[in-house]
């Protein structure tokens, strides 16, 4: 028997712990090993000067303690994550109050249960040391530690992405990201790239409203952005969009009340989500879903599971509600060394065949075999709560022995018995291979933002324009500038001409531009 298969309560005993009984094993740890060691558990004996060759000399290589101090300083991070790397995290439980067992045979939904979560809150482009008031997507992601193995829900507080192929996401960041030459991140860059991609205009009107910076964690809604599929007992398939509620009701801020707060603080909100949980205000957040039969999908005059767009008019399903009642013992241990993967699915949830999903089911897990390792999966907060049975062994930092003869499948001697329930569903497919855009004449790639501007209030569209038009009228690519004016103006004409005005163009010119776009 692989040695993978241990109890979910020895697995787990690291993040089941309470704060009282972490603090008196960190106490009877302390009183057995009061004495300073070095990491082979071997006494220091002097931690204040480090040996020389003589009063006067150099320091000596064989100083062990000064190399392990210095060696393990340097290697106390880990690489940065390349999105996302800013955030915090907090435990919690999911409880399940509404029946969605005819959708999905998913055992996280079985009515009344309860699962214990951790989730972490992120900004999405900038640094690990960034202000929390930069604009910026937010990252919602939540690891449900469910029966049948860990799920990941790895969304954001906006409902859709700037892309619809993950081939196109590296670009993408880089267009985000500060420019190779100066380190200086521009929206010249940005654009230059969003020009070239239509379907990003939807995503952008979202950024620059007043939704591009949440005033906390707290008070932000999360979306798993993508269609995913359920599958029930029967075996029957159904597609889902998930969204969180937050029950501390949403609230965003201008830029010129981020400006105002990032004067104070660039942690403001690590410091609000901590602070509340601390004081006993547990955040709570209900889980929506949004279903779709197969047949429904063609009801659409857009591509339904085009990461680009929302479902209107779709009601939504409440599932359950998630309290947040824990902070993290350690934050490097949790938070950042937390790995989220939409690739982290249990039987139930499938991935759709929306393309950009497709890609970041690879990339995601790929991300964090480099960044975390090997063995990700054996750390404490990555573990799940039910026995790991596989063949999969050593590699760094492997903690987990093989002692078994038998690291093969299948095997008469050791068999490992296989869960047909737990196969995937069957997609029917025709045609040939290719290299196409998504079903272009369905494309409608600003139809949506503009029905998102006209949903907002006269001061929020106000801010909108102030925000975007801004950023526009500083362009010095004036052809980037025309375009990206003419996206706005063809997903709504005032939206448009108040971006026109605000950049100082010429509005006849970029309606002529726009009178030339395929909806």
């Amino acid at each position: 028997m692989n040695t993978h298969s241990l109890t979910a309560s020895k697995v787990f005993s690291a993040l089941t712990l309470t704060a009282a009984a972490s603090a008196a094993l960190l106490l009877a740890a302390t009183a057995q090993a009061a004495g300073l060691t070095r990491d082979n558990g071997a006494p220091v004996g002097d931690n204040q000067n480090s040996q020389t060759a003589g009063p006067d000399g150099p320091v000596l290589l064989q100083d062990i303690q000064l190399i392990q101090k210095l060696q393990r300083f340097a290697r106390e991070r880990i690489p940065e994550r390349v999105v996302h790397a800013r955030g915090t995290g907090a435990h919690g439980e999911f409880v399940v109050t509404g029946d969605i067992t005819p959708y999905t045979k998913a055992k996280v939904f079985t009515p009344g249960s309860k699962t214990a979560v951790f989730v972490r809150f992120s900004t999405v482009i900038h640094g690990l040391h960034s202000p929390e008031t930069l604009r910026d997507p937010r990252g919602f992601a939540t690891k449900f530690y469910s029966s049948e193995g860990n799920w990941d829900l790895v969304g954001n507080n906006l409902p859709v992405l700037f892309i619809r192929d993950a081939i196109k996401f590296p670009d993408m960041v880089h267009s985000l990201k500060p420019s190779p030459d100066d380190n200086l991140q521009t929206t010249e860059r940005v654009f230059d790239f969003m020009s070239h991609v239509p379907e990003s205009t939807h995503m952008l009107t979202r950024l620059f409203s007043e939704f591009g910076i949440p005033a906390n964690y707290r008070q932000m809604d999360g979306n798993g952005v993508h269609a995913y599929k359920f599958v029930n007992a029967a075996g029957a398939i159904s597609y889902v969009k998930f969204h969180w509620d937050s029950l501390q009701d949403e609230k965003n801020l201008t830029q010129g009340e981020a400006n105002a707060l990032q004067g104070k603080s660039f942690n403001n909100a690590t410091e609000d989500l901590v602070s509340n949980i601390k004081a006993g205000n547990f955040p709570k957040w209900d889980l929506y879903v949004q279903v779709l039969k197969p047949e429904q999908l063609a009801t659409f005059d857009f591509n339904a599971l085009d990461a680009t767009k929302t479902w209107p008019g779709v009601p939504e399903i409440k599932v359950g509600t998630m309290t947040l009642n824990r902070n993290p013992g350690n934050v490097f241990q949790e938070t950042e060394q937390s790995a989220f993967a939409p690739g982290n699915l249990v039987p139930g949830i499938e991935p759709s065949e929306d393309r950009l999903l497709q890609g970041r089911i690879f990339s995601y897990n790929d991300t964090q075999l480099y960044r975390v390792g090997t063995n990700v999966f054996q750390l404490p907060i990555n573990q799940p709560k039910v026995a790991v049975n596989n063949n999969n062994q050593s590699g760094d930092a492997d903690k987990v022995a093989t002692a078994s003869r038998v690291n093969y499948e299948p095997s008469r001697n050791e068999p490992k018995a296989q869960d047909a329930a737990a196969k995937y569903s069957a997609l029917p497919l025709n045609g040939t291979t290719q290299q196409m855009p998504l079903h272009s004449k369905k494309s409608l790639n600003f139809r949506q933002a503009g029905e998102f501007y006209r949903s907002l209030s006269k001061s929020q569209q106000q801010e909108l324009i102030g925000n975007l038009g801004g950023e526009l009228a500083n362009l010095k690519n004036k052809e980037t500038q025309a375009v990206m004016l003419s996206h706005f103006y063809k997903a709504d004409a005032d939206y448009g001409v108040a971006l026109t005005s605000k950049a100082g163009v010429d509005v006849a010119s970029v309606k002529a531009r726009a009178a030339s776009l395929s909806e």
